[in-house]
Formats: C-alpha cells, sequence, structure tokens
C-alpha cells in the first residue's frame, strides 16, 4: 500500500504578493538615483546612511574567480571608498522601476561612467533593491554592480 502524504502546509505568514505595494515607485527610485549618485560622485563616503547594518549586500563585479560580493555597510563602504580613481561621474541613460512585495522598490540603472580624466566613457548597470526603513525612506537591501564590457 503507497504511503500517504499530506497535503503540503501554508503557512499563514505567506506574503501577499499586492500586500503593501509602493504605488509611487517610478518617483521613489528615480529621486533615489539622482541622490545615490550625487552623493557618490561628490564623497563616497557618506553613502553609508543608504545601506543597513548587517542586511545589505553588494555585488561589484563578482564572479566565482574575483570575489565581490560585500556584506554590511561596513564592508561595502571599505569596497566602494577604496575604488582605483579620485573622480567619477555616473551619466544615467535609462532606469526602470518596479514595484516589490512588502513596499520595496527594484531599480535597474544603465548607463556611462567616467572615472578621473578619461574622455571615454564605461558602460555600466546597477541593480538596487529599496526597501522601506519604518521612518518614512529607503535604505539599499541589495546592490548589484556591472561595467558592461564586450
Amino acid at each position: 500500500e503507497a504511503a500517504r502524504v499530506p497535503p503540503p502546509q501554508v503557512s499563514s505568514l505567506t506574503m501577499d504578493p499586492m500586500a503593501n505595494i509602493c504605488t509611487n515607485f517610478g518617483e521613489v527610485g528615480q529621486a533615489f538615483i539622482t541622490h545615490y549618485y550625487q552623493v557618490f560622485d561628490n564623497d563616497r563616503t557618506q553613502l553609508g546612511s543608504l545601506y543597513k547594518d548587517e542586511v545589505s549586500m553588494l555585488n561589484f563585479e563578482h564572479n566565482p574567480g574575483r570575489p565581490g560580493q560585500f556584506k554590511g555597510t561596513a564592508q561595502i563602504l571599505e569596497k566602494l571608498t577604496n575604488l582605483p580613481f579620485r573622480k567619477v561621474q555616473h551619466q544615467v541613460v535609462t532606469i526602470d522601476c518596479q514595484p516589490t512585495p512588502g513596499g520595496g522598490v527594484l531599480v535597474v540603472v544603465c548607463g556611462n561612467l567616467l572615472v578621473d580624466d578619461e574622455q571615454m566613457p564605461q558602460k555600466f548597470s546597477q541593480v538596487f533593491q529599496l526597501l522601506p526603513s519604518g521612518t518614512g525612506s529607503f535604505y539599499i537591501f541589495n546592490d548589484i554592480f556591472r561595467l558592461n564590457v564586450g
């Protein structure tokens, strides 16, 4: 006789994907990107308040041959403040935003990056998962950065 398998239990804590949707996700994403790159380009040591201690994660050109994954504000700031250039300018070409469950916002950016005195910009893409901080603002939960080469 075949064993009887009980039906799967569904937790009452299952998140309703439509619960707490950020309805002004486009405005939030646009405002965040403007602020983030302004701070990054002028004084990236001041980016710490946009991340959350021990929670936020950054992948910076991460791959198995060259690990680039950082967790928590301290590790992220250490990476960003020790990048090998003095001056930087982000030129945003496109911003795509979508709402995520729990009031979050997913932001995808493509653009040009000018470092130091280079005249030829490098292409980059960056993805941010923003989550509500509980105080009316957002923090960066996930940050993924890639230079687009090839």
